[in-house]
């Protein structure tokens, strides 16, 4: 397996921030709009007047004393403060704005266009979740504001319903555009995150209440006193938790016909706490056939009867929820049912298991942040949002390891290696995606079934590909060890503990005027890499007018059709340590 970065992107590691300065950076040009909602075309008339009406001037303020001024498109109602982030999706803000883990911040997208394609309707329900809005994460906007680089000032899709701005107005939710995103990026991941301030002038909202003291070290009162100022407000000092989560439990019911029954008949269900839960995830559940009762952060869900323990996603720092950490351990002790856990609680469940979480220095937040599985080493792409992580050194013996940041190294997931318990940092549900690993929705669900059929809550999750990877390791450890006792021949080169000394490389087989040439230039290339590293090279291809095929490129060629029976023949005959089936095109990869 290869080695995983150490991890930098922790709290510990922030530089001390510069000494404020009092620079306002202005916003860039505002935008017009030319087009109404959905394509349609305005009059001469409406795109004059609404080049007339000049946007509000907003300011963002950060606590390191940079001042970012850019044009208000959202509410303008009172200035606000929060945790300054931000996010490197390329789509999806509808469902963004919507998590509840972003309760309480000031959330930056780096994709340059935000808006483009309008916000869905959210009167249109999903039958499946008692009547919830279908395409959105909850029935709210979390954050405390937006901040894009250029917001379109038209929209279209088949869905939209409204503009970008016009939501964020209904919703009470300040925004603003025109800022340099990217330098307020750079911040971050070169400071740590920090606190923020959206301030509209008192001519729009009003006087101030808020009087900033001496020791506040705040630069916006001192530069900026035709503003609103507003007090720095740390979303994570407090319990966002019981902020976001439902208050009262709600049961979710498959559709009649899909239900996932237990050995005696009822349907399967899965308690869910909801520290923050986002609907899709109870879609995930509901979609599989099981029934799924969704309870308060706070409840005391060791009282309902389940056959599977659910933890949420959520906002804030997870020590803040000791009711549910408490809740937790006790379930862990009490061997009854399996337990899975995403985001904040992934991190709950690690500290329930006497783990514990650190502050990172910006967090993850994005659509394609890798994760390495650490059973397999296979790589997958995902959905991230988060500020905190688990502390990998601080896992008991009994808890290991399931995934790794492929970035910065921090922990992405950890399993029980004798009980069904299991948690992944990231979103295996995410909306709009990637959804590569939303199948730990169907290993957790096998898991319970496995432990309803056997009637035991015993031994670790089945992961597939583990086991074929723990044989390819041992396989490896054979080699070497083969490998340290007899290694007199020095031809090839060694991969994974083996020496590789002779490979077959399969061709295109025969090309006719038009088709792909870059087969051949790959294959050829390919060759020539192979001898420079010492190996011996055996071609397959019947095609002779082709580079591959000249005379002293590959060691030996077998003018041969590129079918099964032939590349088996040769494979008999030759036994080669390796096969390349990647520079022949789809022919090769048939094979």
């Amino acid at each position: 397996m290869p080695a995983i970065p150490v991890a930098t992107n922790v709290q510990e590691s922030r530089a001390a921030s510069p000494v404020p300065t009092a620079t306002i950076t202005p916003p860039c040009t505002a935008a017009t709009p030319s087009y109404g909602p959905n394509g349609a075309a305005k009059t001469p008339a409406e795109i004059e007047a609404a080049a007339e009406q000049a946007p509000t001037l907003a300011t963002l303020v950060l606590t390191d004393g940079a001042i970012l001024q850019g044009h208000s498109f959202g509410a303008e109602v009172k200035s606000v403060s929060g945790e300054c982030v931000f996010q490197t999706g390329m789509v999806g803000y509808p469902e963004s704005l919507t998590d509840p883990s972003y309760r309480g911040q000031i959330l930056v997208l780096t994709y340059p266009l935000v808006g483009n394609y309008g916000v869905p309707s959210l009167e249109e329900t999903d039958p499946l979740l008692n009547g919830l809005p279908a395409y959105f994460e909850s029935n709210q906007i979390h954050v405390a504001a937006l901040v894009v680089g250029q917001a379109s000032a038209e929209f279209s899709h088949h869905l939209a319903s409204s503009s970008l701005g016009e939501w964020l107005k209904r919703e009470g939710i300040p925004a603003i555009y025109g800022v340099d995103t990217r330098a307020i990026t750079k911040r971050i991941r070169e400071e740590g995150v920090m606190l923020g301030k959206i301030l509209f002038p008192t001519s729009v909202v009003g006087a101030s209440s808020y009087h900033a003291s001496g020791d506040d070290d705040d630069v916006a009162a001192a530069v900026l006193p035709e503003y609103q100022n507003v007090a720095w407000v740390d979303p994570n000092a407090t319990n966002l938790v019981a902020e976001v989560s439902c208050k009262t439990p709600t049961l979710y019911s498959p559709a009649p016909g899909t239900e996932l029954k237990r050995p005696d008949g009822r349907t399967v269900r899965i308690v869910a706490v909801d520290i923050g839960m986002k609907y899709n995830q109870i879609r995930c559940f509901v979609k599989r056939g099981v029934e799924l009762l969704v309870v308060p952060w706070d409840h005391d869900f060791l009282a309902e009867p389940m056959d599977g323990l659910f933890l949420s996603n959520g906002p804030g720092d997870p020590t803040t929820i000791t009711a549910t950490i408490e809740r937790v351990k006790q379930a862990l002790a009490l061997k009854k049912f399996p337990i899975f856990g995403i985001c904040l609680g992934h991190q709950v469940f690690a500290l329930a298991s006497g783990a514990q979480t650190e502050k990172m220095k910006y967090g993850n937040r994005g659509q394609n942040i890798p994760c390495t599985d650490m059973l397999t080493s296979r790589c997958y792409i995902t959905s991230q949002n988060h500020g905190y992580a688990v502390k990998a050194e601080t896992l008991p013996p009994s808890v290991k390891e399931l995934f790794v940041n492929a970035n910065d190294g921090s922990n992405e997931g950890i399993y029980h290696t004798e009980l069904p318990y299991f948690s992944v940092q990231f979103h295996p549900e995410s909306n709009p995606g990637p959804r590569d690993t939303e199948v730990l929705f169907d290993i957790f669900i096998s898991t319970v079934t496995r432990c309803l059929s056997t009637g035991k809550v015993e031994g670790p999750v089945e992961f597939p590909g583990a086991e074929a990877a723990q044989a390819r390791r041992q396989q490896r450890e054979q080699w070497e060890l083969e490998l340290a006792a007899d290694d007199s021949d020095k031809s090839g080169r060694i991969v994974n503990g083996r020496r590789i000394r002779k490979v077959l490389v399969l061709g295109s087989g025969g090309l006719s005027i038009g088709q792909a040439g870059e087969f051949d230039y790959s294959g050829s290339q390919a060759i020539k890499a192979l001898k420079e590293e010492g190996i011996y090279t055996i071609l397959i291809n019947p095609n002779i007018a082709t580079i591959q095929t000249s005379k002293g490129l590959a060691d030996k060629c077998y003018f041969l059709p590129v079918t099964p029976d032939c590349v088996r023949k040769v494979i008999l005959h030759e036994r080669p340590d390796g096969i390349y089936c990647t520079f022949g095109g789809q022919t090769a990869l048939n094979i």
